[in-house]
């Protein structure tokens, strides 16, 4: 399948992960810490505004994951890899409206669900 079904399978799980962090802590691996990737930026290195543009775009990602859900489920079988697909282009759309690439979001999102503080900061933008 194509990459970005990666990217939307890891949006529609960002957007329960952000809204559960005790169940993140608790099932954190203390084998893979997060500061063992190199290509994710360190809590410091994401700015404010980087921080805006990743709320934007998760409350835009969420509406749209919840929309293509619904079409999904009432969609015949033959037709759920075109909506899939349709999906992740146009959640990758809706990062990129943002201002963000979709592997700066990516990046974003996976520091928030294991730094406190930088998910603190964007849970607060999301109200």
């Amino acid at each position: 399948m194509r990459s970005t079904i990666g990217f939307c399978a890891m949006t529609l799980a960002s957007a329960g992960l952000l809204l559960a962090p005790a169940a993140i802590a608790q099932t954190q691996t203390p084998s893979t810490p997060p500061a063992t990737k190199p290509d994710r930026p360190a809590p410091a290195d994401i700015s404010e505004k980087k921080l805006d543009a990743a709320a934007k775009a998760v409350k835009n990602v969420s509406t749209i994951r919840d929309s293509y859900e619904q079409k999904l489920n009432k969609a015949p079988a033959d037709q759920k890899a075109k909506l899939a697909d349709e999906a992740s282009d146009a959640m990758a759309t809706a990062v990129k409206e943002q201002g963000l690439s979709v592997e700066e979001y990516t990046s974003i999102i996976e520091v928030a669900q294991n730094d406190p503080v930088v998910r603190n900061k964007l849970l607060q933008r999301l109200k």
